[in-house]
C-alpha cells in the first residue's frame, strides 16, 4: 500500500487585508503539518484575498503576494510538506492567477491558471491573461529579494505535474474544472495520482451538488484523489464563498468540510491509499488503451517520498454521505455568516432593521437571529476570534461575553416599525412579536406627522393637496404620496442608524439593512431611496417564494414561532389607506403573481430569453391553461415594466448574491437602464404569433414535459390572469 495523508482548507479571507491572510495561511499549514499531512491545499488567490477585482491591476498588491510568500519560504512552514499557495504573478508583461507549490522552502513550480472565470460575477480576464504554452514549462525569473532569500534564481512556470519518487502530483484551478477538456483528463492518462483544486466559487441557492458531482465525476472513470480548497466567508463584497473543501478518491467522498461557517481556518485531512486509483485505472481498458497514446504533459521531477507504506497505526479515510443543507438552511446562515463578516469587518456596532411585519423584512430580522444564534454556538465550542469580535462589538466587559442569542441581539440589532395611518394592528403587533422573539430592542414610531408636514409644505407652495386615488385622487396624486411615506422612511431609518448608538453611550454606527427580494427588484416594485435603500441587504438576491419556504423554516427550527403567521399574510405595502371594501395588495399592484416573477426572471436570465423566446417558451409552459393572448398580454406587462423600473438597479443595495437570476447591476446582469418600453419590433413579433396561434390551446404530451418548456425549476407560474391594478412602476415599500 500507499498511504498518503493530505489536507485541504477553508479560509475566511479579506481581499487586501494581507496580514489577515497570511496569518490564515500560516495557521493553516500549521495544522496540516500537525495532523501529519504531506500535501496542504489552499484556496484560489489566497495570498491576496479572491475579491481584489482592480486592485489586481496594482503593481503593489503583487509585489506584497511575493513579500508574503517569502516569509512562509524563509520559515519552516514548508518543510516536509507540499504546499499550493494562490497569488497573482506577474511574468515579462502578463499577469497570471497562479498556484505556486512549495516544498522544504523551495519553490518547485508556478502553475498559471490556463481557463479563466469570466460569466456570472466572475471577471477574471479584465485582471488576468490565461495560460496558453501548453506544451511546456518554461523558465521563471524570481524576483531579486525572493531569490536572495530562497538561494533560488529561476523555477519552472506553466502547466505540468510532479513527479514524486513515490507519486504523481498536480494543481487544477477552479474553472478548469468545469471546462469542456479539463485538465485533469489528459494529466490522469499522464500517470497523474493526485489533483489539487484552488478554488474562489461562491455560494448560491442549489449549487453545491453540481460541484461535488464534478468532483465525483472527475475520478468516478478515472481514478485519482481530487482534492478541493475554498474561500469561506465574505471578503470584502457581495458574494459569500461557501467553503466545503473536500477529498475525493475513486469517485467516493472521504472528507467533507463546512459549507457555512464563522471560523476563520478550517483544515480537512485525509488519508488514502494510492493503490486504489492504480488498481481502478489498470482495471478499465479504455483507460489503458487512451494512456498508451496520450499527448505529453510536461512534468519535474522531485526525489522525495511523500507515501508511508502499510502501517496499522495509521487508518483509511471511509467514504461518506455527502451532506447538502435544504434551501431553507441555506438562507439562514449563508446569508447570517455574511453579516457577521461585514459586521466585524466594517467597524460598526451592530444593525438597524425598518420591521414592517411582512415577510420580507421578517426574513432579514430572522437571519440576523440566526447569526447572533450561531455566534453564541461558536463561542460555546470555543472559538476565540468570534469570541473577541463578539466582546468588541457587543461591548462587553469585565470579562463577560455572549451566552444567550437574544442577549447578544439586544446589544447589536435595533428593530423599528414606522407606521402611518395606513398601517395595520395586525402588522405592528407582528413586528413586536417578531423583536421580542429575536431579541432585537425594537421602537415604534408613527410618521404622520412628518408625512403631514411635507404635504403643508407642499400645498404651501403649490396650492393643491394631493389625495389617495380611494379617496378621488388621480394615479400620480396616489403615486406621489405612497413614495413620501416610503422615502421618509428611509431618511429616519439612517438617522436611528447614525444617533441610536449615541442614545445609549455606545460608541460606532449601525448599518442599515434592506430588505427587497430579487423579485421586486426584477419588476422594479419598489421606490427609488426607499427602505430598500441601505447599507447592505441579504436577501436581495432571493426570491419571495424561497423566502416565504424559509420563514416555514426558521418558525421551527430557530424559534421564531410569529413567523408562521406572518408568511401566511398576504404581501402588502400598506402604503395606501384600508377601507372596508378595498386593500392594497403586492401582487394586485404589480400586475403579476410572485410565482410568475420568478418563472420571468429564469426564463430572462437563466435561459437568456427575450420577449419572443420567452412568450414562446411560455405557451409550451402555460399552454394548458391560458391562450397565446393571455400569455402574450403577461410577458408584454413583465417587459413593460421591467424596462420602464431597470433604472432602479443602478442605485440597488448591495446584496447577498443567493439567486442565478439576480437582475443585480453592478457586475452580475449588465445591461442598459434606457430602454424603449414599447418594445415596438418584438411586441410586433408576438402579436403576428399571437394571430397565427389565437385561441388555440397548447398540446402538451408527457414527452414534452422535460424540454425547453419545463426549463424553470418546479416554478409553475400562476395560471390566472392577475388584474393590472394601478400598473403602479415605482409604489412600493
Amino acid at each position: 500500500m500507499r498511504l498518503l495523508k493530505v489536507a485541504t482548507c477553508n479560509l475566511n479571507q479579506w481581499a487586501m487585508d494581507f496580514d489577515c491572510n497570511l496569518r490564515n495561511i500560516k495557521d493553516s499549514i500549521s495544522r496540516a503539518k500537525e495532523a501529519g499531512a504531506v500535501i496542504r491545499l489552499g484556496p484560489e488567490l489566497e495570498v491576496t484575498g479572491y475579491g481584489c477585482e482592480d486592485h489586481f491591476l496594482e503593481l503593489d498588491t503583487v509585489t506584497h503576494s511575493w513579500e508574503c510568500l517569502k516569509e512562509i519560504l524563509v520559515g519552516e512552514w514548508t518543510d516536509g510538506i507540499l504546499c499550493s499557495i494562490g497569488m497573482p504573478v506577474i511574468r515579462g508583461s502578463e499577469r497570471y492567477n497562479c498556484q505556486v507549490l512549495c516544498m522544504n522552502r523551495k519553490i518547485l513550480m508556478i502553475r498559471p491558471k490556463m481557463w479563466l472565470a469570466n460569466d456570472g460575477n466572475y471577471r477574471e480576464l479584465r485582471w488576468f491573461t490565461t495560460w496558453k504554452q501548453a506544451d511546456r514549462l518554461v523558465d521563471f525569473q524570481l524576483p531579486d529579494d525572493v531569490s536572495e532569500a530562497l538561494s533560488q534564481t529561476h523555477v519552472p512556470f506553466g502547466y505540468g505535474y510532479i513527479q514524486f519518487v513515490d507519486t504523481v502530483v498536480a494543481a487544477e484551478v477552479c474553472e478548469e474544472l468545469f471546462t469542456p477538456a479539463p485538465p485533469h483528463a489528459e494529466l490522469a492518462l499522464n500517470g497523474v495520482e493526485v489533483f489539487m483544486n484552488a478554488s474562489g466559487s461562491h455560494h448560491q441557492l442549489r449549487k453545491l451538488d453540481l460541484r461535488i458531482r464534478a468532483f465525483i465525476g472527475a475520478t468516478h472513470t478515472r481514478g485519482g484523489v481530487y482534492m478541493y480548497s475554498n474561500h469561506q466567508g465574505c471578503d470584502g463584497g457581495r458574494l459569500y464563498y461557501d467553503g466545503c473543501c473536500c477529498v475525493v478518491i475513486n469517485g467516493d467522498v472521504v472528507a467533507q468540510g463546512s459549507q457555512f461557517s464563522l471560523k476563520d481556518v478550517e483544515v480537512l485531512v485525509a488519508q488514502v491509499d494510492l493503490d486504489a486509483v492504480s488498481s481502478l485505472r489498470g482495471s478499465i481498458s479504455s483507460f489503458q488503451e487512451q494512456a498508451s497514446c496520450k499527448s505529453t504533459v510536461s512534468s519535474i521531477a522531485v526525489p522525495y517520498k511523500l507515501c508511508q507504506s502499510f502501517n496499522l497505526q495509521m487508518s483509511l479515510s471511509s467514504p461518506l454521505k455527502i451532506k447538502y443543507h435544504s434551501p431553507e438552511e441555506e438562507i439562514a446562515y449563508g446569508p447570517g455568516c455574511w453579516l457577521w463578516d461585514y459586521l466585524r469587518r466594517s467597524g460598526a456596532s451592530g444593525f438597524l432593521l425598518p420591521l414592517s411585519g411582512g415577510a420580507d423584512s421578517s426574513s432579514v430580522a430572522s437571519i440576523v437571529g440566526c447569526m447572533c444564534q450561531l455566534v453564541v454556538r461558536e463561542i460555546a465550542d470555543g472559538d476565540e476570534q468570534v469570541k473577541a469580535d463578539a466582546i468588541r462589538i457587543g461591548h462587553y466587559t469585565d470579562g463577560r461575553f455572549p451566552t444567550d442569542s437574544k442577549e447578544f441581539a439586544k446589544r447589536i440589532f435595533y428593530t423599528v416599525f414606522m407606521g402611518s395611518e395606513n398601517s395595520s394592528e395586525a402588522t405592528k403587533l407582528r413586528a413586536k412579536i417578531l423583536a421580542d422573539e429575536i431579541g432585537a430592542w425594537h421602537l415604534d414610531v408613527s410618521i404622520d406627522s412628518l408625512i403631514s408636514a411635507l404635504l403643508t409644505l407642499f400645498q404651501t407652495l403649490t396650492g393643491k393637496r394631493p389625495r389617495y386615488k380611494v379617496d378621488g385622487g388621480s394615479s400620480v396624486e396616489n403615486l406621489g404620496l405612497q413614495n413620501i411615506q416610503a422615502r421618509i422612511r428611509m431618511v429616519l431609518a439612517f438617522m436611528l442608524a447614525s444617533l441610536m448608538p449615541w442614545v445609549h453611550n455606545k460608541p460606532g454606527f449601525y448599518l442599515v439593512l434592506g430588505s427587497s427580494n430579487v423579485d421586486e427588484g426584477l419588476r422594479g416594485y419598489l421606490t427609488k431611496y426607499d427602505c430598500s435603500s441601505a447599507d447592505i441587504n441579504p436577501i436581495g438576491s432571493i426570491s419571495k417564494q424561497d423566502l416565504r419556504s424559509f420563514l416555514r423554516w426558521a418558525a421551527i427550527h430557530l424559534g421564531f414561532s410569529s413567523l408562521a403567521e406572518i408568511e401566511a399574510a398576504p404581501p402588502t405595502a400598506e402604503l395606501e389607506p384600508i377601507r372596508s371594501n378595498y386593500n392594497q395588495l403586492d401582487e394586485v399592484d404589480m400586475g403579476m403573481t410572485y410565482e410568475e416573477l420568478s418563472v420571468y426572471g429564469r426564463l430572462r436570465k437563466i435561459f437568456r430569453c427575450g420577449p419572443v423566446s420567452m412568450f414562446q417558451n411560455l405557451c409550451y409552459k402555460w399552454g394548458t391553461k391560458l391562450t397565446v393572448s393571455e400569455i402574450a398580454d403577461k410577458v408584454k406587462h413583465f417587459f413593460k415594466y421591467y424596462s420602464i423600473n431597470r433604472h432602479k438597479m443602478t442605485v440597488l443595495t448591495p446584496s447577498y448574491h443567493a439567486e442565478s437570476y439576480s437582475p443585480e447591476d453592478n457586475r452580475f446582469d449588465l445591461r442598459q437602464f434606457l430602454y424603449n418600453s414599447r418594445w415596438p419590433y418584438q411586441f410586433r413579433k408576438i402579436d403576428d404569433l399571437v394571430r397565427k396561434f389565437d385561441g388555440e390551446k397548447v398540446a402538451i404530451v408527457a414527452a414534452n414535459k422535460h424540454q425547453a418548456a419545463d426549463v424553470t425549476l418546479d416554478h409553475g407560474g400562476g395560471m390566472g390572469v392577475v388584474a393590472a391594478g394601478s400598473g403602479d412602476p415605482r409604489a412600493g415599500f
